[in-house]
């Protein structure tokens, strides 16, 4: 970019000939981008950023970033400022905690620079005027595929454009799916964004494809690899189980549509979630049986997961923990297991995962079928994942081709990134790679099996640890179902004692039992709950001798779970980074950084990512000098290999369904954040037509006003209200959430707040306060706008409804009466969403006259208390300190002066608590604390 103004040049990192396009199009207007995913999002956002940064008379807000996206901006940011010697340049500077002062705040802003601001903050200093929208210079909005209608950033962006005509708006997505959702999904979110042009970039753009197909492609080599048999089995088997879950879920006639639920979209990874959003609405009609399938879902998707990337032994010892998590509680009175588990499918998965640990003969005269038991002989199989040697022999040629040709070619490492899914399969590569040629002296006799890698080792360890696991967890179940059973048998004698003979017989009424057998199955299991066939001491002995640890075992070495760093000169040197192995998770954007750093000459894709790929193409045609070959590895004819198919398949239907869109698209006309006001229709609103008493007609051109609890902008309704007109004033309220008029105060609580504050006892003291400060108190409890209006999903929020749960509905209630009860003023208001509350704000704001900020602020404090001392403290902790009993809203700023954090809280003695807030407050405290979460 050419200096101005005798300025120096700055310098841009755009080699690629679609980022300079994209980079001057973003210069010259404002726009939605949307680029594909891997393609360097983050690097034009950087570039843009560092050229208003360079020029030193900015204010540039960045909104919807994430942490780790701050730190990278931040130093990237610091070495363009370095390498372009701009003197004017401040970098990134962070507002994310409440911990700043407001006076502080107000200090930057006056500075100037590149700001990421948290959304919540960000709001309400824009409200406040602590920073002034006119003084902004721009808004970079990241993650636009996020920002709804009730978003809190389409809120900021509504008061930016209102009160800001000139600075430019610019928002970035690498994120196409959302876009193509509902009726004109396009056309809504360039309202939402109040911008006019979209600029899409999918992968097969001319300018992008000529930029990456060009004569520096990087060499891929794809390698197909088989599953085992037992693998194969296995998934056959979890596809089966999610095919006749499906199958259910269509016969339960929920009425919505399903067209989309196939096994196909099963695959995808947000199905489950998918299938529980459309299903919210309905929910309290929604039969237990539809909704435990609809949990099943994600588990047998989580199986599958597990079965590609989990070794035998840990995958065996998974599917022990689903078992178990599924058996239904001790006293249940009905069969309340998963309808998958009774599949044959179901006993296939489970059968064949063990035999892929340890099998052993069927013991003579014995039906496996029927007892599934073996003979004492176990041995163990430890089959190994086929990716395993497959990586083996990689590393092996590439090691073949560094000796044949030592001297690098070009400015690449010779280092070797492996790239996989998780941190978990990181670990399982690190172990497996470390172990592979680790050989037992009964083992090492062959030398040919020596020199061929093998898991064997490492299996052998697991499956020891594997044992001993199983053991400890049946010991735990075993006292876990002692307690539960005194527990129900206290409960079930006191039902007894209430309900006399209900259930059963009068006790001179013999029942008759075939065979004069007791009536009682005795060897029925509890629940008629699904067992499985367990090993044997003597087999699982047995098989602890076949793998006792050898010579080999001892002389590993132990992993270092912490060091201390002692002596760090004498153990510690940097790597040389021609020798070097990385094995690293996929991690979003932040790969792109992870090549710039390693500049890999070989790279491993253990597991597909269609966006890592691209992100090899844009590292091999900005860099000449570095070659760069691919093994891309992945299961034939698996999940896995479908999913990757069908995730690039369903980007490349989103971005042509939004090229389509884009050209039958018409103009948005986002009237610039203001809402269409008649004025005459304004007049009229604020004339006060009651004269009675001697009261006179008056009228005030004056706009509508609420005063709200800076707390509350977590919620989407200051944003409503703020769209129907209101003049929405940030306050740090004491007494209330909204003040309305100058009478009216009301508390808002979502379901869940509400059933916690019942719990914990602050709705009361809410209450008691707002009575004593205000002539017409209110309590709103709001319900989510995609979600049932009833109280009856609350009532049931496991899926097993246990005796205790069984009537949370009805206590609920029944708090609310013993509340109105108690508090015969307090009115309540039941409201569907946040819209309808919009409307009841304005219908009880209506003719009435505007509340006063300054008052609403000082109601509730005490001789001078300073309204805004809690704002130099972050909130999140207080509402968590205001949650525990006995802390109430006279009591816990006092906790909050003399005390740190919550953990030195929690450390206080009753001596302590007793002198900060007094005997009882300080007795509940100090108990809350203290209590075993094993008591009852």
């Amino acid at each position: 970019m050419p200096g101005e103004n005798g300025k120096p040049p700055v310098k841009l990192s755009l080699p690629l000939e679609y980022q300079q396009d994209l980079f001057n199009e973003l210069r010259a207007e404002d726009e939605l981008v949307l680029l594909a995913r891997g393609l360097g999002l983050l690097r034009v956002v950087i570039n843009l950023l560092h050229s208003y940064d360079a020029a030193g008379n900015n204010l540039v807000v960045i909104v919807g970033a994430e942490e780790r996206e701050n730190g990278w901006i931040g130093e990237a940011l610091a070495e363009h400022a370095a390498v372009s010697k701009s003197p004017m340049a401040r970098g990134l500077s962070q507002v994310n905690t409440d911990a700043m002062s407001v006076g502080t705040r107000e200090k930057m802003y006056s500075q100037g620079g590149i700001f990421s601001i948290t959304s919540r903050i960000l709001v309400v200093d824009l409200l406040s005027k602590l920073l002034n929208p006119e003084t902004v210079t721009g808004l970079v909005v990241l993650h636009s595929e996020r920002i709804v209608a009730t978003s809190i950033e389409a809120f900021i962006i509504r008061i930016y454009r209102q009160m800001n005509k000139a600075g430019f708006l610019k928002a970035f997505s690498d994120n196409p799916e959302p876009f193509t959702t509902g009726f004109a999904p396009l056309a809504s979110m360039m309202r939402n964004l109040f911008l006019r042009k979209p600029s899409l970039w999918p992968r097969f753009h001319v300018t992008v494809a000529k930029s990456l197909e060009g004569r520096k492609k990087a060499e891929v080599i794809e390698l197909e690899v088989p599953m085992t048999d037992g693998m194969k089995d296995i998934q056959n088997a979890v596809l089966e189980c999610v095919e006749v879950s499906i199958g259910e879920l269509r016969k339960a006639d929920t009425g919505l549509e399903l067209d989309d639920w196939t096994l196909d979209s099963a695959l995808h990874r947000s199905f489950d979630v998918i299938i529980r959003r459309q299903l919210d609405p309905i929910w309290h009609r929604v039969s237990f049986r539809t909704r435990q399938i609809v949990n099943d879902l994600t588990v047998l998707r989580s199986i599958l997961h597990a079965l590609l990337t989990y070794d035998a032994v840990s995958f065996n010892k998974y599917l022990d923990t689903i078992l178990a998590a599924h058996q239904p509680p001790p006293g249940s009175t009905r069969q309340n297991q998963s309808p998958w588990l009774f599949l044959d499918a179901a006993n296939t998965i489970f059968e064949t995962a063990k035999r892929r640990v340890y099998s052993g003969k069927t013991a003579e005269g014995e039906m496996p079928a029927s007892s599934g038991a073996f003979s004492d002989s176990l041995r163990p199989v430890l089959e190994e994942q086929p990716k395993w040697s497959l990586l083996a022999e990689i590393l092996d040629e590439i090691e073949r081709d560094s000796y044949l040709n030592p001297v690098p070619r070009d400015d690449s490492n010779g280092t070797i990134l492996i790239m996989c899914s998780d941190q978990g399969t990181c670990a399982q590569l690190r172990e497996y790679l470390q172990n592979m040629h680790v050989r037992s002296v009964e083992d090492s006799q062959d030398d040919d099996e020596e020199s061929k890698p093998s898991a064997t080792f490492m299996m052998r360890r697991k499956l020891r640890k594997y044992l001993d696991w199983k053991k400890d967890f049946a010991r735990v179940s075993a006292s876990l179902f002692a307690e539960n059973q005194k527990v129900l048998d206290g409960f079930t004698d006191q039902r007894g004692n209430m309900n006399g003979y209900r259930g059963k017989a009068p006790p001179n009424k013999r029942r008759r039992v075939r065979g004069g057998a007791a009536a009682a199955g005795a060897g029925r299991p509890v629940n008629s709950s699904l067992q499985m066939a367990e090993d044997k001491e003597s087999q699982v002995a047995s098989l602890m001798a076949d793998i006792r640890p050898t010579e080999a075992d001892a002389m590993q070495k132990d992993e270092v779970a912490v060091d201390d760093l002692d002596d760090m000169e004498d153990y510690f040197e940097l790597y040389e980074m021609n020798d070097l192995l990385v094995i690293h998770p996929y991690d979003g954007d932040m790969d792109e950084h992870v090549l710039e750093e390693v500049r890999p000459r070989y790279v491993i894709m253990y597991e597909p990512d269609a966006a890592f790929i691209r992100r090899v193409e844009v590292y091999r045609s900005s860099h000449e000098d570095r070659n760069v070959r691919v093994y891309f590895m992945y299961y034939g004819g698996s999940v896995e290999e479908q999913r990757y198919l069908s995730a690039v398949r369903r980007e490349k239907d989103a971005f042509t369904r939004l090229i389509k869109e884009k050209g039958n698209m018409a103009v948005t006309l986002t009237l610039d954040g203001a809402a269409p006001t008649d004025p005459q229709e304004q007049f009229l609103r604020t004339v006060n037509t009651r004269i009675a008493g001697g009261g006179r007609l008056a009228a005030t051109a004056e706009p509508p006003r609420v005063v709200v609890d800076v707390r509350e902008f977590r919620s989407s309704l200051p944003s409503l209200l703020h769209g129907r007109s209101m003049v929405v004033v940030p306050c740090m309220l004491t007494v209330g959430d909204y003040v309305l008029t100058p009478t009216i105060c009301i508390e808002r609580k979502s379901v869940r707040d509400l059933i916690s504050s019942f719990k914990n006892g602050r709705l009361f003291n809410q209450a008691e306060t707002m009575l004593q400060h205000y002539k017409h108190p209110m309590l709103l409890i709001e319900f989510d706008q995609n979600k049932s209006f009833t109280l009856d999903p609350f009532a049931d929020n496991s899926f097993e409804k246990t005796i205790k749960s069984a009537d949370d509905s009805k206590d609920l209630q029944s708090k609310i009466v013993l509340l109105t009860i108690a508090f015969p003023r307090l009115k309540i208001i039941w409201s569907s969403s946040p819209y309808q509350t919009a409307e009841i704000f304005a219908e009880l704001k209506n003719k009435q006259e505007e509340p006063d900020p300054i008052k609403a602020v000082q109601v509730g404090l005490g001789q001078g208390e300073d309204p805004y001392e809690q704002q130099s403290f972050n909130t999140t902790p207080q509402d968590m300190l205001r949650a525990v009993p006995g802390v109430t809203a006279k009591n816990v700023m006092r906790l909050i002066l003399e005390v740190a954090d919550l953990r030195e809280v929690s450390n206080l003695g009753e001596a302590e608590l007793d002198e900060m807030v007094g005997r009882e407050a300080g007795r509940q405290i100090h108990r809350f604390f203290n209590r075993s979460v094993l008591d009852d």
